[in-house]
């Protein structure tokens, strides 16, 4: 009797258990818009001879919406200030992330935003000066700038799923460890370039979706 009851409690913990669980792929590629010509932006205050560095070249942020989250809590993320740029430009996170905005030019920076999904203004701070850290727990697209450097521009979206992912340079992306079932995977390059696309996820599968743009 308990040799016949093993087996089937065995696989009932296994179902259980997110390790055993069938788990699914999806992968491709998104069009990228081209780089926009480097500008050049004179400094606010005469006597600011630091030039901005390079930003980032374009991605795109690819989530899977209306999946189970699962019981893992959202992580910590940061954002710097780093050769009068934010680093990264576009930096996505779960509903719910702890994000921190360090300072890593020798210059004072500010960090605001009068997004909707989330308003604070962090004040100047220097690079020896640690400010207050943020909680994004409203989902959204929020908007950052300094308000010392004019050209400076950032971006925060904020999810409510846990399976995202930037491209790479070339538009190529990869999701794993999804759930199989019914969902929408969607492709968010800026508010006026986004893209969806429903899928069905079979266990253990690999499904390949590519957006070529509109």
């Amino acid at each position: 009797m308990t040799r016949s009851i093993a087996p089937l409690l065995g696989l009932f913990l296994c179902a259980l258990a997110s390790p055993c669980a069938a788990q699914a792929v999806i992968e491709g590629t998104v069009r990228l818009p081209k780089p926009a010509p480097a500008a050049l932006h004179p400094p606010r205050y005469p006597n600011q001879t630091v030039q901005p560095g390079p930003a980032d070249l374009p991605s795109a942020v690819v989530y899977l919406e209306g999946a189970p989250g699962g019981d893992a809590p959202p992580r910590s993320a940061r954002m710097a200030q780093k050769n009068l740029q934010f680093a990264p430009g576009v930096l996505p996170v779960r509903r719910g992330t702890v994000v921190e905005f360090p300072n890593q030019d020798d210059l004072y920076h500010n960090v605001f935003s009068y997004s909707k999904a989330k308003r604070f203004d962090l004040g100047r701070y220097r690079k020896d000066e640690k400010p207050a850290r943020q909680v994004f727990d409203t989902v959204g697209v929020v908007r950052l700038s300094c308000e010392i450097h004019t050209h400076m521009q950032g971006v925060i979206l904020v999810l409510d799923t846990p399976y995202f992912q930037k491209t790479d340079t070339r538009g190529n992306y990869r999701l794993d460890g999804l759930p199989p079932g019914s969902y929408v995977l969607k492709v968010w390059i800026s508010e006026k370039a986004t893209y969806t696309r429903p899928v069905t996820l079979e266990p253990d599968s690999k499904l390949r979706v590519d957006f070529a743009g509109p």
